[in-house]
């Protein structure tokens, strides 16, 4: 098994093989918590009307994410972790929309299987793939909206990359160097409510959940389920 690490809306638009998308501040952290609390499916799409369209329709019970960091209007939920850890999913189907690891999904056109990929499923989404044992895996960190590396995403491509290869890192670092990181600081600025400290907290506690979370395509929309179900 080839392992390839990538970063940012370009290298996920390039992403062959099996692909895991990395967006740990916050979306697939939320993700993985709405899954936790209960959620049936999460349909990932790259834009806020998208979203609002598809409710529109019928699809969908909840609307969870962001844009420019905070809840658009209209939407149920923000992008928090802490914020969805306190909301019932139960059987619930919820669409989320982010300027990061959404749109690196919907990007990602050239996948065989997609993976959402964040440090509270690291194992778990490392065990899923390990037992197709795919020829190729791309790790794609998407950073600020694609477009600017940040620490937490590629630290965590760094440790999925090496659980990949057989090597067990130290999760504990890993959080450490991210709490360095400039990422962190506007979680504890008091000036931007729509980021919270326990947002932090919670994404960087590794191994988290005992699920991986694997994107299929139906009926044309990307639906990520909790692997295995």
């Amino acid at each position: 098994m080839k392992v390839e690490l990538g970063s940012l809306l370009e290298d996920a638009k390039e992403a062959l093989g099996t692909v895991i998308i990395i967006d740990v501040f916050r979306a697939f952290t939320t993700a993985a918590v709405a899954f936790d609390r209960g959620a049936k499916s999460i349909i990932l799409v790259a834009g806020v009307e998208e979203a609002k369209s598809l409710r529109q329709q019928g699809i969908g019970d909840i609307l969870m994410g962001e844009e420019g960091g905070a809840m658009p209007d209209g939407f149920d939920l923000g992008n928090s972790p802490n914020e969805a850890s306190q909301h019932n999913f139960s059987g619930k189907t919820v669409i989320q929309s982010t300027r990061a690891g959404t749109v690196g999904v919907v990007v990602a056109e050239g996948a065989d299987n997609i993976f959402l990929g964040s440090l509270v499923v690291a194992q778990a989404t490392v065990d899923a793939i390990r037992s197709d044992n795919p020829n190729l895996v791309t790790v794609v960190a998407m950073g600020d909206q694609g477009v600017v590396r940040t620490d937490e995403d590629e630290q965590c491509g760094l440790f999925l990359r090496n659980l990949l290869e057989g090597r067990r890192p130290d999760g504990y670092a890993v959080g450490r160097l991210i709490m360095e990181g400039n990422s962190t600081r506007k979680f504890y600025d008091s000036s931007q409510p729509q980021y919270q400290p326990q947002d932090v907290e919670l994404a960087l506690e590794v191994d988290r959940y005992p699920f991986a979370m694997k994107v299929s395509r139906e009926g044309g929309l990307l639906v990520a389920r909790k692997y295995p179900g």
